[in-house]
């Protein structure tokens, strides 16, 4: 299995940029899609985006794409989130995860192992 710790929250305002970023060990990222989700207060847990194991396919969610950028480096075994022009309504907890199953992976059902999370405030 893997484990998985997120790094990089922290308090902006609104138009930074952060990038998150998820350190895995443990069993190599490579063998695992990845995904990064959000969860703000009172609201369900989304997917931001998600990236497939060899990295050459991904996916967003439309509030966040031309914004946010999704990577991973297998032989580091790290995967980042790139945030760029920052919205208030991007204050969340988020969350790196990670799933055993092969091709996109949109559902937090369908994620087998989660990092503790870090947050990320926008001030508008």
């Amino acid at each position: 299995q893997v484990q998985l710790v997120e790094s990089g929250g922290g308090l902006v305002q609104a138009g930074d940029s952060l990038r998150l970023s998820c350190a895995a060990s443990g069993r190599t990222v490579s063998f695992y899609g990845m995904g990064w989700f959000r969860q703000a207060p009172g609201k369900e847990r989304e997917l931001v985006a998600t990236i497939i194991r060899s990295g050459q396919n991904t996916y967003y969610r439309d509030s966040v794409k031309g914004r946010f950028t999704i990577s991973r480096d297998n032989m580091k075994n790290m995967v980042y989130l790139q945030m760029n022009s920052l919205k208030a309504e991007d204050t969340a907890i988020y969350y790196c995860a990670a799933s055993t199953g092969y091709g996109l992976k949109f559902s937090r059902t369908e994620y087998d192992y989660w990092g503790q999370g870090t947050q990320v405030t926008v001030s508008s």
